[in-house]
């Protein structure tokens, strides 16, 4: 699936978006800076977000980031497994 139709996939590119043109600009400011505007003005305002709100930015990484490795998990193998271990359960209390 595109990332386009999937918010958290949306999400997860404008966040990277966001932090590699403020990488860039700390790097080599003068390449930003020179193209504020048309196309490539993007990047100039993506770096200024990712400046100013740098505490934000940082929690919503660490966000994504556990959001990320939580959802990584095989849910079908968790199924059976919960299945597996609830209907062990049920055996032994008896229901």
């Amino acid at each position: 699936m595109s990332a386009l139709f999937n918010l958290k996939s949306l999400l997860l590119v404008i966040l990277l978006l966001v932090c590699t043109s403020a990488y860039v600009h700390a790097l080599m400011p003068a390449i930003l800076d020179r193209n504020k505007d048309g196309v490539l003005g993007v990047f100039w305002k993506c770096a200024r977000i990712g400046e100013r709100l740098s505490p934000y930015m940082s929690l919503c990484c660490i966000f994504m980031a556990v959001s990320n490795s939580t959802s990584s998990i095989s849910t079908p193998c968790l199924g059976r497994w919960l299945t597996r271990y609830s209907f062990q359960a049920n055996m032994f209390i008896g229901n």
